[in-house]
């Protein structure tokens, strides 16, 4: 009876002309942040660096450090996104173990992201005993890797300036040592797409010859089982410039399988 009376003056009252209160607009829905991981074991960083620091100003994005004993227990399982960062691939490689990097290798395989910086895109290579072989890249003048560090010109491809939002041709980066990758052969892995090649070069140290750098492949991304693996060889992360910190967010962005 009363559901009945309330039914009824609501009409009487709208036929008088008297305001209804407006319905209540639906609440938005929360935006999911995308969980980044930054190694910090040994052969990387073991504090906060520029890594993690340039995502935390990117909207909607968690950053997390992560150890090799992390890994081991599991916990890539909480994020969507692995970076390996600038350091020693061997010494990450070594702090991981055959077990952390058989977790990463799993974690990429089963849908995860894998973004390697310098030393983070020497372990994903297929290059060494110690590599991930995530990325069917080939690591040329090993012997030359310390060939000296400084700013160098990337010449992005018509695909990278496309995924990373940049309209110039070639973009200023830092060079430190990274390594100069050339396609693999191996038919397990998928062909790796070069996004940037290094149209200037490094050989201040360490023997490294002229000529040899300069047209390697900087930036790629590639397939691995059901994930993306992204690598850079120079650190878009310690180049303070509008351009370096777009091809890190679209790295980002590419990684986690978002558009």
């Amino acid at each position: 009876m009363r559901l009945l009376l309330a039914l009824a003056l609501t009409v009487i009252l709208g036929t008088m002309g008297v305001a209804q209160p407006p319905a209540l607009a639906p609440a938005p829905k929360a935006v999911k942040s995308t969980r980044v991981a930054v190694f910090v074991g040994e052969g990387a960083r073991k504090t906060k660096g520029p890594v993690s620091e340039v995502i935390e100003t990117f909207q909607g994005y968690e950053v997390e450090l992560i150890s090799a004993a992390d890994i081991r227990d599991g916990k890539l399982k909480n994020f969507q996104i692995l970076i390996q960062p600038g350091g020693s691939g061997s010494g990450q490689a070594k702090d991981l173990g055959a077990d952390g990097r058989d977790r990463v290798k799993a974690f990429v395989k089963g849908g995860g992201g894998y973004v390697g910086i310098c030393a983070g895109a020497y372990l994903a290579s297929r290059s060494y005993d110690w590599s991930l072989h995530i990325l069917d890249a080939e690591v040329i003048d090993r012997a030359h890797w310390a060939r000296g560090t400084g700013d160098v010109e990337l010449k992005l491809t018509a695909e990278g300036k496309q995924m990373f939002g940049v309209k110039k041709d070639a973009v200023t980066i830092y060079y430190g040592q990274g390594p100069l990758l050339a396609p693999g052969k191996d038919a397990a892995i998928p062909d790796y797409e070069p996004l940037a090649a290094y149209e200037t070069e490094i050989h201040s140290k360490g023997g490294a010859q002229p000529g040899v750098m300069k047209g390697t492949t900087a930036a790629a991304r590639g397939a691995f089982g059901s994930g993306r693996v992204f690598c850079f060889s120079p650190h878009p992360e310690k180049t303070n410039s509008d351009d370096t910190r777009a091809m890190l967010k679209a790295a980002l962005v590419w990684t986690a399988g978002k558009k």
